[in-house]
């Protein structure tokens, strides 16, 4: 599994409130978070986002209250995959759960600038940054993590084990 895009870039200690503001939790539509996804950070993060991009952050990306809404809205934002220092536990598999990728890679926020082209091989824990000639390491993704990813999130991944056939 291979994901392409610019790098959009945030620092540490992204928390979910920041990633999708509260006042905002009342809506069910995915579209709708999507607009207001890092509006505090960036007004113009939606925009930027729509061809589909990767997400690079520093330390404790996806802190604080746990909503599902926050990975939701970033996805549908256009995020295809984010790479950070490290993730808030929750958060990490809140993005796994409804089927966004996300590595590891320390080190990760001084190799990137805003607008690098990526390319990052989950199955080989590695992005390569094709802006800069450069290849950084992350933490490879167990096997299940991956299937989960591949077959669309974990509701999609059981209704597959279950039911045995395609969701």
């Amino acid at each position: 599994m291979k994901v392409t895009g610019r790098a959009v870039v945030f620092g540490d200690d992204v928390n979910t409130d920041v990633i999708i503001p509260s006042r905002y939790l009342t809506s069910l539509d995915p579209r709708e978070l999507a607009r207001h996804a890092m509006e505090g950070l960036d007004p113009g993060f939606a925009e930027k986002a729509r061809g589909g991009v990767i997400l690079i952050a520093g330390r404790n990306f996806g802190c604080g209250s746990s909503r599902e809404q926050a990975p939701i809205a970033l996805k549908y934002a256009g995020v295809r995959c984010i790479v950070a220092e490290f993730f808030a536990r929750i958060f990490y598999r809140n993005a796994i759960n409804i089927g966004l990728p996300v590595l590891e890679s320390p080190g990760i926020i001084r190799e990137v600038e805003e607008g690098d082209l990526l390319t990052v091989d989950l199955e080989e824990g590695m992005i390569v940054n094709e802006t800069k000639n450069r290849v950084v390491k992350a933490l490879r993704l167990p096997r299940f993590i991956l299937e989960i990813l591949k077959d669309g999130g974990l509701i999609d991944h059981l209704k597959k084990k279950i039911g045995g056939g395609t969701p």
